[in-house]
């Protein structure tokens, strides 16, 4: 087919999908666009996002380490671009959850400063405690699946990467990642790729288990201490 046709097709394409998004839906993405876009470009105040902290430690821990039964995720360490977009993502219905909808909304989180003062106190949080981990039974096969199917992207040691917003896996809770993959395959993820959500929807109970419980053991962040502020 001639090169020309192959990129009417994909405008065709396009703009058909973009016919089907409700004009505030084409809104909305622009506002978290501008306004994730505003925060990566702060300079953000580590002793105003302590502040703000104070009202996440009720669910996630002082520490930032979240609960071993995967009902609060571990957000010490995590990339400040990850934590970021999560909370926009929250501010603007691109991820669902109705406490993180809550609190990441503008009587707690006012603007762009906001988020970016929170996400850079939380990224230099330590690893703190253990978090929960599987039963061990296929740990191997964890890491051969996450090998062929993750690290590409997520890193060999599951570090993921800052400057891609790539999240930080290692040393996350095994039921929380267990849960966010059946999420994402059952489409309970609107923030994740449409490549992402097929990946995950072709690992069955046994892959999904094993590839969970090895991120759990990985080391997390080495992170460092609140006070140590920059």
């Amino acid at each position: 087919m001639p090169m020309r046709v192959h990129a009417a097709l994909a405008m065709i394409s396009v703009l058909g999908a973009a016919a089907m998004l409700r004009p505030a839906d084409l809104h909305a993405l622009s506002t978290a666009q501008q306004e994730l876009a505003a925060a990566r470009s702060l300079r953000p105040s580590l002793d105003r996002g302590a502040e703000l902290y104070l009202t996440c430690a009720a669910c996630h821990g002082e520490d930032g380490g979240g609960t071993a039964d995967g009902q609060v995720p571990r957000i010490a360490g995590q990339h400040a671009s990850v934590l970021q977009k999560q909370l926009v993502d929250f501010r603007h219905d691109r991820r669902w959850d109705v406490r993180m909808e809550h609190f990441a909304d503008r009587h707690h989180l006012s603007d762009a400063q906001a988020i970016a003062d929170v996400s850079a106190y939380i990224s230099r949080l330590g690893a703190g405690r253990r978090g929960g981990t599987g039963d061990e039974a296929h740990l191997p096969y964890g890491a051969q699946g996450y090998a062929q199917l993750c690290a590409s992207c997520h890193g060999a040691a599951a570090e993921g990467s800052g400057e891609r917003g790539i999240p930080r896996l290692a040393g996350q809770h095994y039921e929380y990642l267990r849960r966010q993959i059946y999420d994402a395959a059952d489409g309970r993820r609107p923030n994740f790729s449409t490549a992402h959500i097929r990946l995950l929807a072709h690992l069955d109970h046994e892959q999904i288990a094993a590839i969970a419980d090895y991120l759990s053991r990985l080391p997390g962040a080495a992170g460092g201490s609140p006070a140590s502020r920059q």
